[in-house]
């Protein structure tokens, strides 16, 4: 069944395909309506003078504007479903398409005012993927700024003083993974970014746990992996950048790793192209690996050696983690698909590497948002 008429609706920090359809944040339900060749916004009356000034739709409305017969529930997100409702009845919709994210509240109203709800479950996926100029100027300010965090502390690593057991130091005190997040933490704070989520500082064995947030003491001679994901508080877009540092002498088994992974990752961004698919980029990433003598796949109990343990990336935008999986199975590759390529290795007597950038796919060379440098030495 199909339908010209649409609804989206829920907080728009919390539904982002509805963020990205409106490009206006608020913290109270809104319901946007497209019906009829034209879009309306339904929104709490104190938000309708910035939201005509910011919004993109054609018309903004508060929920007095769609009251219904009986008038309008005093609590507010009844009341923007009961004048969603309206909205649509009035335009003489018999039948509105709807994406995953629907609260059941709107579906509820709807029905109850005689109006078929028909969820597609696909809506707004792949136009999510697609990311417009707007939405790629975001996430470069965000990488930019993820960067920077991720350069800080490389350095302060890396500059940092070993005792005598080889255990790092800064400011008389031991350096542990611990300290390092809460400076990433004030490097983003003052930026104003979101990290809420948190961040990766691993080093030494421990850190072969590809999601290992690390603990502890940090020492000479050790990876140390450094993956930083935060959020911009003003245009919502993420950052996920990946570095890792040694302290002092870089070890052969190490370095070994690190040239496999940055060649690999080299070679998956140039195959990340318009008709590619993600299982594409990442048998390429396969090949790399293993031409360097490298397994791919998850360690067995007592297993040695380094391998590649997850994909090679994924899309990126409003969350960290988006379509399309740069892995087995992945779908065709997109104009404007924002994607992280990370290549890893670890293994459990050493530790683990990892590299990070992120790229946007166009018509001809993907577009890498990163400028920071990918070596181990940072001092």
């Amino acid at each position: 069944m199909t339908t010209s008429s649409v609804l989206l609706a829920g907080i728009p920090g919390k539904n982002l395909s509805l963020y990205r359809t409106i490009r206006f944040d608020v913290h109270d339900p809104v319901a946007f309506i497209s019906t009829g060749g034209s879009s309306t916004l339904i929104l709490r009356d104190i938000e309708l003078a910035r939201a005509k000034q910011h919004a993109r739709t054609e018309r903004c409305a508060a929920p007095a504007e769609f009251a219904p017969e009986g008038g309008l529930s005093g609590d507010r997100e009844i009341a923007t479903a009961q004048a969603a409702a309206e909205c649509l009845r009035r335009a003489g919709a018999t039948t509105v398409r709807t994406d995953r994210a629907l609260p059941m509240l709107f579906a509820h109203l709807c029905s109850e005012a005689g109006i078929e709800v028909v969820c597609d479950p696909m809506m707004g996926v792949l136009e999510r993927r697609a990311k417009d100029e707007q939405e790629i100027e975001h996430l470069r300010e965000a990488q930019r700024v993820t960067e920077r965090a991720i350069e800080l502390d490389c350095r302060m690593i890396a500059g940092a003083a070993a005792d005598k057991q080889g255990v790092l130091q800064h400011e008389g005190e031991p350096l542990t993974s611990e300290r390092v997040r809460a400076l990433i933490d004030t490097a983003l704070i003052a930026c104003a970014f979101d990290n809420s989520q948190g961040s990766i500082v691993a080093s030494g064995p421990a850190s072969h746990d590809c999601h290992f947030q690390g603990a502890g003491v940090i020492r000479t001679g050790e990876p140390v992996i450094i993956d930083v994901f935060p959020k911009d508080k003003s245009s919502l877009y993420n950052g996920d950048c990946t570095r890792c540092v040694v302290h002092g002498d870089i070890p052969d088994a190490v370095a070994r790793m690190h040239e496999a992974i940055v060649e690999a990752k080299a070679a998956a961004i140039d195959a990340c192209r318009v008709g590619a698919t993600g299982e594409d980029v990442h048998k390429v990433t396969s090949k790399h690996i293993e031409a360097h003598g490298y397994k791919m796949g998850m360690h067995e109990p007592n297993e040695s050696g380094a391998k590649m343990v997850h994909g090679t990336g994924h899309g990126i935008g409003l969350e960290v983690h988006e379509p399309p999986l740069l892995d087995h199975g992945a779908p065709p590759l997109v104009k404007g698909d924002a994607l992280t390529v990370e290549p890893g290795l670890y293994d459990p007597a050493v530790g683990g590497l990892r590299i990070e950038d992120m790229v946007i796919v166009t018509d001809s060379d993907p577009i890498n948002l990163n400028t920071l440098h990918e070596g181990l030495s940072w001092a």
